[in-house]
């Protein structure tokens, strides 16, 4: 069953590669969405795939990319919204 998994990711997360890695993470793991920074300094995702695959997803995100220093992260699970072909960084 598809899910959705909404996160808010704080910390030293932007000026880092956070949203790229993250675009290619999800797209490896074939889950789709979008990805951007916040003008609060978090970044915010939506994934969109298996539960198991959202839960690794969200492992990740707890760790980010090499050069983020991730603080905090804040899921939200939802029903899939479907209305996504691949993942994507929205600027």
């Amino acid at each position: 069953m598809t899910e959705s998994l909404h996160v808010v990711i704080s910390g030293r997360v932007q000026g880092v590669g956070f949203r790229f890695a993250a675009q290619n993470e999800a797209r490896r793991h074939g889950l789709i969405g979008w990805v951007r920074n916040r003008s609060d300094g978090t970044v915010e995702a939506l994934f969109e795939g298996e539960r198991t695959v959202l839960e690794s997803m969200l492992l990740w995100c707890g760790r980010g990319s090499d050069w983020a220093a991730v603080e905090k992260v804040v899921p939200t699970w939802g029903p899939a919204e479907k209305q996504y072909a691949t993942f994507k960084i929205i600027r």
